[in-house]
């Protein structure tokens, strides 16, 4: 005889706590792919907003520590390497721009040109900003220093300032004084060759300065732009000049553009810095 067990009524009936979430009343939910790529995205959106806030508490730690971001993105040696090359740079920069100054100077008091005053005040400042990255960059164990860092900007913010006071000084006083520029070819030549040295020293001291993490360097590269800028506005006002004597303003005018330029830098320079260099004081064991 076969046994006659009565099934177990507990097997037989599934426990109603456990339902199948893609089951519902007898039919499968079909997902939502739009919904899927949806979540995908929030969940990577996410993901990146705690990386990168992540990162500027790293950055943060860092430069509570006096240190700047360059020293946990470069080696050692690769930091000494980069530093040479900012001295190189900056020394390079001081001949060719003392050249320039001198130039610039002559062809302010021969032709009249404000601008020209300006570019050749401008290239002096560019003189003053190379030392001071090269005061910078002077010891090899403050490399990655916050506080030379910090400090080398105030020095670069009070020189743009007292810098912009001359230039709007003398631009605004040719505009008072109706005096007209002179154009001829010595003064072409200036303005072009100027301006081109002065923008291929400026991308080289912005590519340093990025990697090295380096405001005294980008801000002495800007300041290159700058003069690289005045440059070939020397060339366009005088030949607007030329061939439309009443706009004999526009030399004043970009007299006063690039002084007031120069004068907002140094003043941001100032408000950012300075309250930096008073929280990295306690870190003047790199100076």
């Amino acid at each position: 005889m076969t046994d006659s067990t009565p099934p177990d009524p507990a097997a037989a009936v599934p426990d109603p706590a456990v339902v199948d979430p893609t089951v519902v009343n007898g039919q499968c939910e079909r997902a939502d792919p739009q919904q899927r790529q949806q979540q995908q995205l929030e969940t990577d959106a996410q993901g990146e907003a705690f990386k990168m806030d992540q990162e500027m508490k790293i950055t943060d730690s860092i430069e509570d520590q006096g240190l700047l971001e360059s020293s946990m993105r470069l080696k050692p040696h690769e930091a000494q390497n980069y530093r040479k090359k900012a001295l190189w740079v900056s020394w390079i920069s001081i001949v060719i721009t003392i050249i320039l100054a001198i130039a610039a100077f002559t062809v302010s008091i021969m032709r009249h040109s404000a601008s020209a005053f300006g570019f050749a005040f401008d290239a002096t400042l560019d003189v003053l900003s190379s030392i001071i990255v090269l005061w910078r960059y002077s010891k090899a164990a403050a490399v990655h220093s916050a506080h030379r860092e910090y400090i080398a900007c105030v020095i670069l913010g009070v020189v743009f300032i007292l810098s912009s006071l001359c230039i709007l000084g003398k631009a605004i006083h040719d505009l008072a004084t109706g005096l007209l520029p002179e154009v001829d070819d010595f003064l072409f030549s200036v303005s072009i060759v100027s301006g081109l040295v002065c923008l291929i020293l400026a991308v080289i001291k912005f590519m340093l300065g990025r990697v090295l993490t380096s405001r005294a360097l980008i801000t002495d590269g800007f300041n290159s732009l700058v003069g690289g800028v005045m440059g070939f506005s020397i060339l366009i006002s005088a030949e607007v000049f030329k061939h439309e004597p009443k706009v004999w303003y526009l030399d004043g005018t970009i007299g006063v553009l690039i002084g007031l330029i120069i004068l907002g830098y140094g003043v941001k320079l100032l408000v950012d810095m300075v309250p930096r260099i008073r929280q990295t004081r306690n870190y003047e064991r790199f100076e």
